[in-house]
């Protein structure tokens, strides 16, 4: 099972930054000071916004990017509209003054490896070259991983040279929207340990793959995800969706990553829908693109939905 950096932003709708950064936020707070590029601000013509609605409920499905360039500018007023005229706001995970404290926490729970075992013994001499030539290139000593599990080290290779090059959760699409939303109840469709055991339960073979394949393409991340923010400013969602499945090769990993989370989030909509009134349900762009996407879920439950914009 190969799980590569372009496979974690397409699975996790290029979110992973909403729980892989605040967990080692020292380390982040040094390497982001390197910033020095950033995505180009553009008009966007729109991020695609979804409607569901029967005779007493409506449903905005709103794609993020969790993770920006400060100087992007994406909103409307066609998604101000959607957010003023909703009751609550849905998030993949509820995120609250407290979240960077339980994040920190569960990794440090689950993320550790036992004291006798460093994160380097697990690589062989050519992994070990390539990790920490990668290490070299962000900074950071060789060392500073050596006590998490594959996975986390994987994650951090992944994000860190996103944050590095100017992006950043708080330029992020929810914690916009949810300053917006004000006083607006808040609700999410996830746990962040239900997010972080997606990785921990990885096997360990996995979890080192994906470690290495960031490393050796650690150049690579910054361009990948720039093309993917690009086409979500132009709301082309097809183009999306094609750029993401590039990496979605293994279709067990497509599934536990993406499509039954996608499986689940329809059903919360179609419990949603008995309930009058009207919500904001922003989650990762990766969701609403492409095969097997939310809106196809809904289309099995017999549930349409309509772009509006």
């Amino acid at each position: 099972m190969k799980l590569t950096p372009r496979k974690v932003l397409a699975a996790l709708g290029v979110s992973a930054l909403a729980f892989a950064a605040p967990a080692f936020a020292g380390q982040e707070a040094e390497v982001a000071a390197a910033a020095t590029t950033s995505v180009e601000a553009s008009t966007p013509t729109g991020p695609a916004l979804w409607k569901v609605a029967d005779e007493d409920t409506t449903i905005y499905l709103f794609g993020t990017v969790h993770a920006l360039p400060k100087d992007v500018e994406w909103s409307s007023s066609v998604l101000e509209n959607a957010l003023v005229s909703s009751d609550s706001v849905v998030t993949e995970i509820k995120m609250t003054p407290e979240m960077p404290t339980e994040m920190q926490q569960l990794v440090m729970t689950k993320g550790i490896l036992p004291a006798e075992t460093t994160l380097r013994s697990l690589l062989n001499p050519e992994q070990t070259a390539t990790y920490e030539a990668a290490m070299g290139k962000l900074g950071i000593p060789a060392a500073a991983f050596d006590r998490f599990e594959p996975w986390y080290a994987g994650m951090m290779m992944s994000m860190l040279p996103l944050l590095q090059q100017g992006y950043s959760p708080d330029a992020g699409v929810e914690k916009v929207i949810l300053t917006k939303a004000g006083d607006k109840d808040q609700q999410a469709l996830e746990t962040i340990a239900f997010q972080i055991g997606i990785f921990d339960q990885l096997p360990q073979e996995s979890q080192v793959n994906f470690l290495v394949e960031a490393s050796a393409g650690i150049d690579e991340i910054k361009p990948m995800l720039d093309k993917m923010v690009a086409e979500w400013l132009e709301g082309d969602a097809d183009a999306l969706a094609a750029l993401m499945n590039e990496g979605l090769t293994d279709p067990k990993v497509a599934d536990a990553l993406l499509y039954s989370r996608n499986r689940n989030w329809a059903q919360w909509i179609d419990t949603r829908l008995e309930t009058p009134g009207t919500v904001f349900v922003a989650v990762g762009a990766g969701h609403l693109a492409g095969k097997e996407s939310v809106q196809d879920a809904l289309s099995a439950l017999g549930i349409e939905t309509v772009r509006v914009q």
